[in-house]
């Protein structure tokens, strides 16, 4: 029921009350009585209230909303949504046993906070909704379906403690998903990237040097090493400014020495670690090697046998539609390397196998005629020699200075860019491997390229405004577990039948929203959600869950 103000005139003074309805079970009907007496509007007036009507009237209309608010449910300042995506994650770390591992460092440390605990939540929640680690704490934290206890300051400390001991915590779960799971390194796959910071000056980790992405701030480089299955097996960081390429010495150098890797590894790369150095090294070390080489590289010779017709063979799809065309050839081939400070020529025993994609020869002879098209535009409008970019290529300056130089268009680049536009050439080792082995060996390594790209765009790992270096590499340590836990899930879980794309807009989109006692499922059907929820009897796809089938869910032993 409601108030009201009740007015009642006695003696030549007005009196005001506060009367609350309400239901009488005895009249049957609705009832009244006083809630509050405010004295005579007369008093009011002389004591200061100018209107004492509309005065008392804004309290009653107060106990009336507050009233009504009582009985309806109001917002909460937490989000009754939870993430839910998690819980395979969450399994396969529970089943690698990480824990009595990570607990071994209390040792030696005061922790007030459990680290594991710290380190596996960070993991879930930059794969459920990467974001910053003030808004991990405040906002991503509270939301998933298990609560964590430490503080914001606590979590910057975690960060850095876990990142000063990267390479040991990258062992730990290396040598568990090896112990459970099976590690494969017949052959492994291995590349680099870098990351850039929001940051002017540079520091002892934070170099300037050639960024992939074109950023003159400066970049940290990271090294990611997995094994035949795309596992995610070493990270290695390093300053922006050393060169990629010792790096891939190093990384498997100490990771087969970390995980008593003792038989042959086939070291696939793309040709921005082909190096004469990195093939003396897969040798001396009694490895193989699989390359991709720059075909316009080639010496005479053999871009002859690059462009001659015959000996191709054809694959196609179902439609009868060319897809690509190879040809392979077994010779010796030199190389000029470093021995005790002196370069020497070595001549090693490779098989090559040269590929030409008739999509990708169209896409280059477009992307080539559309640079031409813009250096001969500037070259009319004399522009600055730095305004060509990359279509510089295919001009030449003949003065060569950088502001007004005179320019002509080099039509033998142009010309050469495109008579090999569409071929690339893959090198090995291994001679004994049939051509289609060799062929998918290599374009697998577009896993590594697709971890890559988790870690920079679908996690977010970019760009980073932390400072210290430890809390840096503690970050990419996080950035490297949500990519390995994932990696378990698609290949040893799922079999490889979904991308890295899929799982992960699962993994963020399965959630529950609280509604009084019961969670409503708000996640939209698909193919991976049904295939987990008969695979492990699991109520996914139901549209109201408890909370004992969502604990069932996160029991779940996938």
């Amino acid at each position: 029921m409601a108030y009201f103000l009740k007015k009642t005139k006695q003696k030549n003074r007005t009196y005001l009350a506060i009367y609350e309805s309400f239901y009488s079970h005895d009249k049957k009907g609705t009832a009244h009585k006083c809630f509050k007496s405010l004295g005579s509007v007369e008093t009011h007036i002389e004591n200061g209230i100018e209107d004492p009507l509309e005065y008392f009237q804004k309290e009653v209309d107060a106990l009336n909303k507050a009233k009504t608010d009582s009985g309806t449910k109001k917002i909460s300042d937490k989000s009754p949504v939870l993430y839910l995506g998690y819980f395979a994650l969450k399994s396969i770390m529970d089943k690698l046993k990480i824990k009595k591992y990570v607990d071994y460092f209390k040792l030696t440390t005061d922790f007030e906070y459990d680290l594991f605990e710290l380190l596996s939540s960070l993991a879930y929640a930059r794969s459920v909704s990467p974001c910053s680690k003030s808004r991990t704490f405040h906002e991503v934290l509270p939301s998933l379906f298990h609560s964590y206890d430490y503080s914001y300051d606590q979590l910057l400390s975690g960060l850095s403690f876990i990142g000063s001991n990267y390479e040991k915590f990258v062992e730990i779960f290396t040598s568990q998903v090896e112990s459970i799971y099976g590690v494969d390194t017949s052959k492994t796959y291995f590349d680099c990237t870098n990351f850039y910071f929001e940051i002017d000056r540079e520091d002892d980790f934070r170099r300037k040097g050639p960024s992939k992405e074109n950023q003159k701030s400066p970049i940290v480089g990271l090294g990611l090493l997995l094994d035949s299955n795309q596992i995610p097996i070493g990270m290695k960081m390093y300053p922006g400014n050393e060169s990629e390429k010792p790096v891939l010495r190093d990384v498997i150098a100490n990771l087969k020495r970390q995980n008593n890797i003792t038989g042959k590894t086939i070291h696939v790369a793309d040709k921005g670690l082909n190096c004469a150095q990195n093939i003396a090294f897969s040798k001396t070390n009694g490895d193989g090697y699989l390359f991709s080489k720059s075909v316009k590289g080639l010496s005479e010779s053999e871009k002859v046998w690059v462009l001659l017709d015959n000996g191709f063979k054809e694959v196609k799809d179902k439609k009868g539609n060319i897809l690509y065309r190879y040809k392979s050839c077994i010779d010796k081939f030199p190389y000029t390397v470093e021995h005790d400070g002196k370069k020497v020529t070595v001549s090693l025993t490779e098989k090559r196998l040269l590929t030409y994609n008739p999509d990708l020869a169209a896409k280059k002879r477009f992307e080539i005629n559309r640079m031409v098209e813009k250096a001969k535009s500037l070259t009319v409008s004399q522009a600055k020699k730095n305004d060509f970019g990359e279509s510089a290529k295919y001009v030449s300056f003949t003065d060569g200075k950088g502001k007004n130089a005179t320019v002509s268009i080099n039509q033998d680049a142009i010309d050469k860019d495109l008579l090999f536009a569409g071929y690339n050439l893959l090198v090995t080792s291994e001679v004994a491997m049939t051509d289609q082995d060799i062929y998918s060996t290599y374009h697998n390594l577009w896993r590594i390229e697709e971890s890559f790209k988790i870690m920079k765009s679908d996690l977010d790992a970019r760009p980073v405004y932390l400072q210290k270096e430890d809390s840096i590499k503690g970050h990419f340590l996080i950035c490297y577990l949500a990519v390995l836990l994932e990696r378990v899930l698609q290949f040893k879980i799922m079999e490889d039948q979904y991308s890295s794309s899929e799982i992960f807009d699962f993994i963020r989109n399965f959630k529950a929203t609280k509604a009084e006692s019961k969670y409503i499922n708000t996640t939209t059907y698909s193919d991976i959600i049904d295939n987990l929820s008969n695979r492990f009897g699991l109520p996914l796809t139901n549209y109201f869950l408890t909370e004992t089938q969502i604990k069932s869910i996160f029991n779940q032993k996938v």
